[in-house]
């Protein structure tokens, strides 16, 4: 079960955390596994994993936000069975204190990124008879997370475009739902915490922690292994939803 033996896997900021978790596992299911990531240097970490273990990977350095880019680096990639959307940064603020600079550049990155995969991607999917897609979304596009402004209202549109794609592309056996995790536990996270939160790095973390109901954050192999699930031809009946996979945050969170 779940084999994607013979399947072109894409998966956009595949360098590092949730990401490289479903980079490495969909490799280790037969997957050739296509990563993209800002630079050659930030993908090179999983493309090493990957390639020790056997696997069948590449990479390519590009930004999501720049549609030139991404058409560009897809021609390369060519038929493709599976796309990952899964780069994508954050920002701290409320809707008075988040910048316009920085309200810009997430969009750019979140949304605008998560868009101009799905542009440059369709005509590939068409090419292979069809696919599937997994956007990477967030509890924040269900509940309210504090000083996230910017970053909910990008993760709900990725949400909102997940059922978009899904209605408009079935008749072409087109597949698509999206992932809402909660914490996950990343080089990302341990960066944004440091960043934001200088010399309280071990109380934040044990704050962020203690927010999901299960009591930690989640691994990203769980969100990989999800994703495997849903990429994989058993879930052929599955398309226009969202997973929450979040330790019980959105429903037992009182």
């Amino acid at each position: 079960m779940f084999s994607l033996k013979n399947k072109k896997a894409v998966v956009t900021g595949g360098g590092s955390g949730i990401g490289k978790a479903i980079a490495v596992l969909f490799a280790r299911q037969g997957a050739e596994v296509h990563i993209i990531d800002l630079t050659v240097e930030s993908a090179q970490e999983a493309l090493d994993e990957i390639s020790k273990s056997g696997g069948n990977v590449f990479s390519y350095a590009c930004n999501v936000a720049s549609q030139k880019e991404v058409v560009a680096t897809f021609e390369k990639i060519g038929s493709m069975d599976i796309l990952i959307n899964n780069a994508g940064i954050a920002n701290v603020g409320k809707a008075d204190t988040t910048t316009e600079s920085d309200f810009d550049r997430v969009i750019e990155v979140n949304v605008k990124g998560v868009y101009n995969c799905l542009f440059a991607a369709i005509p590939q999917f068409r090419l292979s008879n069809g696919g599937v897609i997994i956007n990477m979304a967030s509890i924040a596009a269900w509940v309210g997370i504090p000083d996230r402004f910017a970053y909910s209202t990008a993760k709900g549109a990725v949400m909102a475009m997940t059922l978009s794609v899904a209605k408009d592309y079935m008749g072409e056996n087109i597949r698509c739902n999206s992932i809402s995790p909660a914490r996950v536990h990343t080089p990302f996270v341990d960066g944004f915490i440091s960043k934001n939160y200088a010399g309280k790095e071990a109380e934040m973390f044990e704050k962020l922690s203690k927010s999901q109901p299960i009591g930690r954050m989640g691994k990203p192999e769980e969100i990989a292994a999800l994703a495997l699930y849903l990429c994989s031809d058993e879930a052929g009946f599955i398309t226009g939803c969202d997973y929450p996979i979040d330790g019980g945050f959105i429903k037992l969170n009182n």
